[in-house]
């Protein structure tokens, strides 16, 4: 019987890619073949639902993968199959629904009535998925406690869990087999992590990054978005103490740069407290890059309370923001409040929120340049920085350096759409890119 061919298309947050990546290696371990979707037989689609707009986004995905030649089978998964299965399902009689994502491979086989056991020469072959990056998200927890008033996710992710330190442990070891340089830590709740360990059944967070560190080589973690009130002086520390195997990068959601619109999300902190926690991290990693999610016309925001957020952004310096109008949710309660702000008003405020992360992500850039960093080499001379920035490395190919790697470099440059510029740490190279300069000093590294 003929290998068919599958094709997983991801939509939403970095956990949703984490699985993604999952599925597939799964599907190919069973001996199916990974191709675009123009020539799946079979298409599964890890859908999103965080806002209405994704909702949208989930079904225009499953009836452009219907509309194939092949007439494909459609697998849809993940957020919005938790939440509104029929709403797919009325889509097209080829439509399965598989709520629960770690079922995906078995309906997967049952609906192309192909059996795992049947030889195949791809079985356990999965490091062309995995090696199509030069990072990989290992997820270490699922689920959200927290009620925000306007989150939806909660109830498609269910309660708080997480993974047990030795099988994070193993997945981190199977990435550096691999030979990928950067391990993505992430999870719907991922500074909530509460793993079981071998000789404690509450291992945090910063516990848990600081035993990959010890027990494996993994060259640089990343943490992806954590909620500010989880970044304890602990992590922070324990980033801080890394040696730079640690990226200086913290993604914190604020959602809104103003007390009484955190008050109304149901957020457990002030923009005050919000702003010390900024400090406390700048003052243990002068180097550290902050990002962060900002809803603009939330229900009730005024103009007042929108400066008030900008200008919180603003005095942070986000080197990047990610910026979301609200989106009501049916059954959340911001869905019901009084005073929702007009769409126009929101597009505005979008716009204003998105001119400023311009800015400032280029300052952030900017403020770089003279400096020394680690980057990861992702394709040719391009790549990320540890500050998330963008960059084009040069000296990589004299160097003997091919992707995927990661190498200290030397800022020289940003262009005027971001691109940092750098050249590989060498003799000669140093914390005040001196090769660009007229001296150098004596704290000149071997590159």
């Amino acid at each position: 019987m003929a290998n068919p061919f599958v094709s997983v298309i991801n939509l939403g947050c970095r956990v949703n890619r984490v699985e993604s990546d999952r599925m597939e290696r799964e599907l190919a371990s069973a001996g199916l073949l990974l191709v675009d979707p123009e020539e799946a037989e079979l298409i599964v689609i890890n859908t999103c639902a965080v806002t209405g707009e994704a909702e949208a986004k989930t079904r225009k995905a499953v009836r452009h993968a219907l509309g194939q030649a092949r007439e494909p089978l459609v697998i849809a998964t993940g957020c919005a199959a938790a939440l509104h299965p029929e709403s797919l399902r009325e889509l097209s009689d080829r439509v399965i629904v598989v709520p629960s994502k770690v079922d995906v491979a078995a309906r997967s086989l049952d609906a192309l009535g192909y059996c795992a056991s049947a030889p195949s020469a791809y079985r356990g072959s999965c490091s062309g998925v995995l090696q199509r990056r030069a990072r990989v998200g290992v997820k270490i927890q699922d689920g959200c406690n927290n009620r925000c008033t306007y989150c939806i996710v909660w109830k498609a992710r269910g309660p708080e869990r997480s993974v047990p330190v030795e099988a994070v442990l193993e997945e981190v070891r199977a990435a550096l087999d691999e030979g990928l340089p950067e391990v993505v830590l992430t999870g719907v709740n991922l500074g909530a992590y509460d793993g079981e360990g071998p000789r404690d059944a509450h291992v945090e967070i910063d516990e848990l990054v600081d035993t990959i560190l010890r027990e494996t080589a993994v060259p640089h973690i990343r943490l992806s978005s954590i909620e500010p009130m989880d970044v304890s002086d602990r992590l922070i520390a324990c980033v801080a103490a890394s040696g730079g195997r640690v990226a200086p990068f913290f993604h914190l959601p604020v959602q809104s740069g103003c007390t009484r619109t955190l008050k109304r999300m149901g957020r457990p902190y002030t923009a005050a407290e919000f702003e010390g926690l900024c400090h406390r991290i700048r003052a243990a990693l002068p180097s550290a890059s902050l990002s962060c999610d900002l809803i603009v016309g939330f229900p009730g925001e005024t103009d007042e309370e929108f400066e008030e957020s900008l200008a919180l952004c603003e005095r942070v310096g986000f080197s990047r923001m990610h910026v979301f109008r609200y989106s009501a949710r049916p059954g959340t309660p911001a869905a019901s409040m009084p005073h929702q702000v007009p769409p126009e008003v929101m597009a505005a405020r979008s716009h204003r929120a998105r001119e400023l992360a311009a800015r400032l992500a280029q300052q952030d850039a900017e403020a770089r340049i003279g400096t020394v960093e680690r980057a990861v080499i992702e394709e040719g001379c391009r790549g990320t920085l540890a500050s998330f920035h963008r960059v084009e490395v040069s000296g990589l190919e004299e160097a003997g350096i091919a992707a995927p790697a990661i190498v200290d470099v030397a800022i020289m440059d940003v262009g005027a759409s971001g691109l940092v510029r750098a050249q590989v740490m060498r003799s000669g190279n140093c914390g005040k890119a001196c090769e660009a300069a007229a001296t150098c000093d004596s704290r000149c590294l071997e590159g």
